[in-house]
């Protein structure tokens, strides 16, 4: 079991040196719901499109080609979760003699951690956070349907992401983006022109790193899919704040281990502006 809420770095060879992440699926590699399988790999296959354009390495604006990638992907998961999401008063889907024999979610591995373009790390993180939260959801126990309660669930993560490119990118009001059915028209999307709206500092950037351009034989085996069950053992990536913590509790130890070398019996006290004491709760 993995001890971590966060997305997990994908840390093998040169795509661990170049900062790749996967979904957190904590302990659950697997479901019997056809449709969560179904949306984990479309999503996740979209995914790792997007975050293996140029624009990915780019601190400007995206391309209006991830745009629209981003558009359609918005538009088409709308689209299943709808077609698929039962009413919690509607009789759900049962068989009477057979069941789905359940299927190993599949991963695919993204730039994530060193990602320079700010939106697509932004967007990306959310949905990563859709992912892990589909296959780690309880439905997953579910053989055939998926509910409306799910859809919501899920479905938030990219209705901010759609939100953020609409208002950051093209200019719309917190309240228009927030009407139910909203999307961005055609006539919009022709017109992109985030310079409109942007300092001429986040207009420019210089030339990224070239020489980890990968090509499309050597991303085949990411672009097919990992099981689950075939990934080594993952970690999250080592934080400036994780590595801050363990510090400072290294520190702590040591003055504590000091404090009991001069007097075995003493306990560590509180020193003044310490915080207050929190007393132990009464008993039951």
């Amino acid at each position: 079991v993995i001890n971590t809420d966060a997305v997990l770095w994908y840390n093998v060879g040169e795509f661990g040196q170049l900062g790749y992440g996967v979904p957190n699926f904590s302990n659950d590699p697997g479901s019997l719901n056809p449709a969560i399988i179904d949306l984990v790999n479309l999503v996740g296959r979209n995914l790792f499109f997007i975050m293996h354009h140029e624009d990915v390495d780019l601190t400007i604006p995206p391309s209006i080609n991830t745009v629209r990638r981003i558009h359609k992907l918005y538009v088409r998961l709308g689209q299943i979760l709808a077609s698929r999401a039962v009413p919690p008063g509607e009789l759900n889907m049962e068989s009477h003699h057979v069941q789905p024999g359940g299927e190993i979610f599949k991963v695919y591995p993204v730039p994530y951690f060193k990602v320079r373009n700010t939106f697509l790390r932004r967007w990306a993180e959310l949905i990563l956070m859709m992912l892990a939260e589909s296959i780690q959801h309880t439905e997953n126990r579910k053989q055939i349907e998926i509910s409306t309660n799910f859809a919501g669930q899920i479905g938030q993560y990219m209705v901010r992401v759609y939100r953020s490119l609409a208002t950051e990118l093209f200019g719309k009001d917190r309240e228009s983006v927030k009407v139910d059915g909203f999307l961005l028209t055609e006539e919009e999307l022709t017109a992109y022109n985030p310079a409109a709206f942007f300092t001429s500092t986040e207009m420019i950037d210089t030339v990224p790193h070239l020489g980890k351009v990968f090509t499309e034989d050597r991303l085949e085996v990411l672009a097919q899919g990992i099981p689950i069950t075939s990934l080594p053992e993952l970690q999250p990536w080592p934080t400036d704040l994780t590595s801050y913590y363990m510090a400072h509790k290294r520190f702590q130890d040591a003055n504590l281990d000091n404090a009991n070398v001069d007097d075995p019996t003493a306990t560590a006290q509180p020193t003044a502006g310490g915080g207050p004491i929190i007393p132990n709760p009464p008993g039951p």
